[in-house]
């Protein structure tokens, strides 16, 4: 199946949006109301949400996001590989926010548009077999004892960089 199985009262854009935020099996539905609210806040044009992710209308959403689930186009795909494959064929850059042997920091990595930020599971990350289809994988640098930050929060970093980057020109 290449087709999302739901999406958003908003129809999906014609043209892709320059930046994207894909959520692969987040499980909190907080967390995916902080990342529609901070997508919306950032600039991204849409959120793709796979697996175990909840989709909208749903309270927890809602109350995290404050309505930017009514704003922002979203789609949802049961297997994040099969978003990941339509993404590509619509020529995206598939960037991964998961600190990997191999991973650059956000600050350094070279990214084009239009691009996709995929972010995962709480405590999972993002699985190897999505790790092996994209085009890089950025880290935020941990400064800590810590090694990660919240989903939520990793993303609104990596996505505040990557707006400054691309939509701001800088």
């Amino acid at each position: 199946m290449e087709a999302p199985v739901s999406q958003s009262n908003i129809p999906w854009p014609e043209e892709p949006p320059q930046l994207v935020v894909v959520a692969d099996n987040i499980r909190s539905l907080h967390n995916v109301g902080a990342i529609f609210r901070t997508a919306d806040g950032a600039g991204f044009g849409g959120v793709i949400l796979c697996g175990i992710t909840g989709t909208p209308p749903r309270q927890e959403i809602r109350k995290a996001a404050l309505g930017a689930e009514e704003v922002v186009p979203w789609r949802y795909f049961p297997s994040t590989l099969e978003a990941l494959r339509l993404l590509r064929r619509q020529g995206y850059f598939l960037l991964a926010l998961e600190k990997t042997e191999s991973s650059q920091p956000i600050y350094h990595v070279s990214v084009r548009t239009p691009l996709a930020l995929i972010v995962g599971h709480e405590f999972h990350g993002i699985s190897e077999s999505v790790l092996q289809q994209v085009d890089a994988v950025a880290h935020l640098p941990m400064r800590g004892h810590k090694i990660s930050l919240n989903v939520s929060v990793a993303f609104g970093v990596a996505a505040y960089e990557l707006s400054r980057r691309i939509l701001d020109g800088a």
